[in-house]
């Protein structure tokens, strides 16, 4: 049992990594400032979903599974509130 979670948690810490990878290739190549806000954003929020859910199997009791659940609900819940800051005032600043 324990050679599947391992392989769980480098599968979906791995596909993490990617979308982390990926997210970061389009804030480099992409045109403006919206697009590269819009890929960084949803790939980080993919990513670190993938990165806790292979964690999970890991956390030794309820308390340290519920805290990276909560960690990554709060940088979900901010990441969405912060990227609509700035599109609002990149959208503003073209006007």
């Amino acid at each position: 049992m324990s050679l599947a979670i391992d392989a769980f948690t480098i599968i979906c810490v791995a596909a993490g990594v990617f979308f982390y990878v990926a997210g970061t290739i389009g804030l480099i190549r992409f045109p403006d400032s919206l697009s590269r806000l819009h890929a960084l954003t949803k790939a980080d929020n993919l990513g670190l979903g993938l990165v806790a859910l292979g964690l999970l199997p890991r956390a030794s009791n309820f308390p340290d599974a519920f805290k990276i659940i909560m960690i990554w609900v709060l940088v979900l819940l901010s990441g969405a509130s912060a990227a609509q800051m700035i599109g609002r005032a990149l959208r503003r600043g073209r006007r």
